[in-house]
């Protein structure tokens, strides 16, 4: 099944999971009392929104160059937005040493495209460009504004699961006199919301492998944007304790998870086999034609992480080519 199918159909479940939420907490409640929850969701999420592009930019040191400052890194964006058919994005560098770059913005005529200082140091033109090409597709399938979307559904219903129990806490025995039954009806809602928050994850993992894809479009070839995945797992590896950490509140915008780094360092150079440090064709083709087993504790970890697998995303390229 493809990558924008099974983004469909976790959306329509998640609708689905939000109508049923809907139908119990009005049946419970009342139905205006749920419309209250669900606008301060929304009012919360609408500020993140209109001042994350600019928290995201501090948090991360950014500075936005002009073409004269970094005439190569423009005519790559500019190509690649050409090529996307966007608006040509803000190019910024952010002053930090781990290799990786980000995509953020509120719409495509918004779009900010970044690179750290340390990935210009570790890559060569090509991986830089499948890179720039996959941030590029971030602002191209608009993932910003998916994510903040989805991120209203768990936010509303742990709203209204915290709102039950407080209520059953102090509201008494129910009207039978029996034991109040909001304080249950709050946990179980409070099950549901990390099921919804495991959904968001899947969804982020998914978004992952669609830029992957629209990078390929956009002109990369997979080798070099697998090259590009495992020289930054390797690089952030290599990254400073103390540098992981105050970056970690924004990883999710990242190409690649820095705190996996250590832990997925050592399944990839099981792929590059001649140790050259990049990921040819022969060795995604030996890659295409092996099947990808997981432990039970990296399938947990990824299941609850904002990225791919590595060793699968680099497996999905291989299928790509």
């Amino acid at each position: 099944m493809g990558v924008v199918t099974r983004l469909y159909l976790l959306l329509g479940l998640m609708f689905a999971v939000i109508y049923g939420v809907v139908l119990l907490v009005g049946s419970l409640i009342g139905a205006g009392s749920f419309v209250v929850y669900g606008l301060i969701a929304v009012a919360l999420v609408v500020v993140q929104y209109v001042i994350g592009p600019a928290m995201v930019g501090w948090t991360m040191k950014v500075k936005y160059v002009s073409e004269k400052e970094e005439p190569e890194l423009h005519r790559m964006v500019g190509e690649l937005a050409a090529a996307a058919k966007l608006p040509k994005p803000k190019i910024g560098v952010s002053q930090i040493g781990i290799p990786n770059a980000f995509a953020f913005g509120r719409t495509t005529r918004d779009g900010r495209i970044c690179v750290t200082e340390g990935i210009r140091r570790l890559l060569r033109p090509d991986e830089l460009h499948a890179v720039l090409g996959h941030e590029m597709s971030h602002l191209k399938h608009r993932d910003v504004a998916l994510m903040t979307l989805l991120s209203i559904f768990p936010m509303i219903i742990y709203y209204v699961a915290m709102s039950f129990i407080w209520s059953g806490m102090f509201g008494g025995r129910d009207r039978r006199g029996g034991a109040n039954p909001l304080p249950l009806i709050g946990i179980g809602l409070l099950v549901v919301h990390f099921i919804v928050q495991l959904m968001v994850m899947y969804a982020s993992r998914l978004r992952e492998y669609h830029a992957d894809e629209g990078s390929i479009r956009l002109g990369a070839t997979p080798q070099h944007m697998a090259t590009a995945l495992y020289k930054l797992v390797v690089g952030n590896a290599r990254a400073p304790e103390a540098e992981l950490k105050r970056v970690e509140g924004a990883k999710a915008f990242f190409v690649n998870d820095p705190s996996r780094a250590l832990r997925e360092v050592r399944e990839l150079k099981e792929i590059d086999q001649d140790m050259s440090g990049s990921i040819d064709t022969g060795e995604l083709m030996v890659l295409r034609s092996k099947q990808v087993r997981l432990s039970f504790a990296e399938k947990m970890v990824e299941a609850l992480g904002t990225h791919p697998n590595m060793l699968k995303r680099i497996k999905r390229l291989s299928e790509l080519g």
